[in-house]
């Protein structure tokens, strides 16, 4: 069945990096924007119920309206990566079951944002039976990506790294967005640097607080596909 929406994958150079905001905020406007944008992620763990996860979170920040089953299949009690909390909780992540409601909320959506776990080297599931990385399922689900970072000190190594290790594996990058940022001269310089040493564009800058991401509304659709 041909998905009627166009995708979008949220990656990041890491845990902790405001990975889950910045989604937020890209739905949020799309959203606004009256565009009919949804949201999604394969799996989450560190939260007791998909209300207190990531996946509730842009939920209501975007006032979306999806359910629980919609948002995520896979969620877990534990705070650890998606493979570990499955060996100690079980429910391991099955590839079907992922691209089954992606599906699912293809048919429903103009847009879809599906969030990652973690940075893009994420093992989803690693047991006798499979071995999943957060690279199948954007393979598989055939989506381009966007990166978000921390505007400060260290990005640009931590940029230069995902974006080598994504081309590497032949996943499309769309932009880099950076979270966090004040200005100043490092700051500016990080923006210059990891532009010319990837070659990507850093489409929009986070500031602390922002309810609103800085990049037109047109640009911002046009990343999805």
């Amino acid at each position: 069945m041909k998905r009627k929406a166009k995708g979008l994958f949220i990656t990041g150079t890491g845990t902790d990096i405001g990975k889950t905001y910045v989604t937020g905020l890209i739905v949020k406007k799309l959203r606004e924007a009256g565009l009919n944008c949804g949201y999604y992620k394969a799996a989450i763990s560190g939260a007791d119920s998909v209300g207190e996860s990531d996946a509730g979170y842009v939920n209501r920040l975007a006032d979306i309206g999806q359910t629980d089953d919609m948002l995520v299949p896979y969620l877990y009690k534990k705070a650890v990566s998606p493979h570990l909390a499955s060996q100690i909780e079980g429910n391991p992540v099955e590839m079907a079951v992922v691209k089954k409601m992606f599906n699912k909320n293809a048919q429903q959506f103009d847009y879809l944002t599906m969030e990652g776990s973690g940075g893009i080297i994420c093992p989803i599931r690693y047991d006798a039976q499979q071995r999943l990385f957060l690279e199948d399922i954007i393979k598989e689900l055939s989506l381009p990506s966007v990166i978000v970072a921390d505007a400060g000190l260290g990005t640009i190594n931590a940029v230069v790294l995902t974006v080598e290790y994504m081309k590497s594996r032949s996943l499309p990058i769309k932009g880099i967005i950076l979270n966090n940022y004040t200005g100043g001269f490092m700051q500016d310089d990080n923006i210059k640097m990891i532009e010319a040493m990837t070659g990507i564009k850093i489409v929009a800058l986070v500031k602390a607080g922002d309810i609103d991401i800085d990049i037109d509304t047109k640009e911002l659709a046009a990343l999805y596909e």
